[in-house]
């Protein structure tokens, strides 16, 4: 059994609309009765005011950890989301900066680990290209930075008829490759950021290498998010047979940016086990119990049932 804990900024008109395994309920300890470890799942709207945005997350993170969270998931753009492409260059820092030293103080001050969805990084030719990284960061209870992610697939994309005009490449370098699951007090935890979702064969990977929870910070557009969002969520679930954590940004930011929201938790199976909604800011607290992706694995064994590669690429060759 799950126990979902969704507090914070959840409408009561939005409740009403939930089934009943997504209403958020409040939580009747600080610790789970069957002391299993406690994710969370954050919602924001951020903006260029990198100050207030810290404050939000601040909150956010602290609100999770008095309710028993051992490791909170903040969204991609965490940070920020600025105006314009030259707004979002003036405000980036790099790995050593404030902003990440304000996070690891807060980590090792309340003694929780982080997932930092999306750090708007200084490229390594900053002084030269002004180019930056979509930085995914894991800090542990003790404030130590024990992965660092570069967002691999970039978010380039024409939908004139949704209205969605986008180009992250324009000053946002890829990902040089994937990095190893964590060990985590939650689990293997495999990292990804946003559009690397609607790549299946990155989440495979990282299941090929132990992940037993998969997370996707995200700020996905309301068209793309609307159509796509919790479809693609529950079936890297369900094909890698993990847990996935999908933090995610909601509302609007800016005149000319606003995020779908919903940030989601499922299980192994595919069932969702929370929903932040659509509205407001927020925060998800789910149960992470490790014998549901043992069991779901053995009792359906995917992975031993799988073709070796040679298989699959056997049509490229012909």
């Amino acid at each position: 059994m799950f126990t979902v804990r969704c507090i914070l900024g959840i409408s009561a008109k939005k409740l009403t609309s939930l089934p009943v395994w997504r209403q958020p309920i409040e939580p009747q300890s600080r610790m789970s009765s069957s002391a299993r470890p406690l994710a969370a799942v954050c919602q924001l709207t951020v903006t260029s005011d990198k100050e207030a945005n810290f404050s939000a997350c601040e909150r956010l993170v602290e609100k999770a950890k008095e309710r028993g969270a051992c490791m909170v998931f903040l969204p991609e753009n965490f940070d920020y989301i600025g105006s314009s492409p030259e707004e979002t260059l003036s405000l980036c820092e790099s790995l050593t900066g404030e902003t990440v030293s304000r996070y690891t103080r807060l980590a090792r001050k309340l003694g929780v680990w982080l997932s930092l969805g999306g750090f708007h990084e200084r490229g390594h030719d900053w002084e030269s290209d002004r180019r930056i990284y979509n930085t995914h960061v894991i800090i542990d209870d003790k404030g130590g930075v024990v992965s660092v992610y570069r967002k691999s697939h970039l978010f380039d994309v024409e939908l004139p008829e949704k209205g969605v005009s986008l180009k992250e490449s324009a000053f946002t370098l890829p990902g040089p490759s994937l990095v190893p699951p964590v060990q985590t007090p939650i689990g293997k935890v495999g990292l990804a950021t946003c559009y690397d979702l609607r790549f299946p064969e990155l989440s495979l990977a990282l299941r090929r290498r132990g992940a037993e929870v998969l997370t996707f910070p995200s700020a996905f557009t309301v068209a793309t998010g609307a159509a796509h969002w919790e479809v693609l969520l529950r079936a890297r679930a369900i094909e890698n047979q993990c847990f996935v954590l999908a933090a995610a940004q909601v509302g609007r930011h800016n005149e000319k940016r606003r995020s779908y929201g919903h940030a989601l938790a499922v299980d192994p199976w595919g069932e969702v086990l929370a929903d932040c909604g659509g509205e407001e800011p927020g925060v998800a607290l789910v149960e992470i119990d490790l014998e549901k992706v043992a069991g779901t694995r053995r009792n359906m064994p995917v992975q031993r049932h799988r073709r070796d590669a040679s298989f699959y690429r056997g049509l490229e060759e012909t």
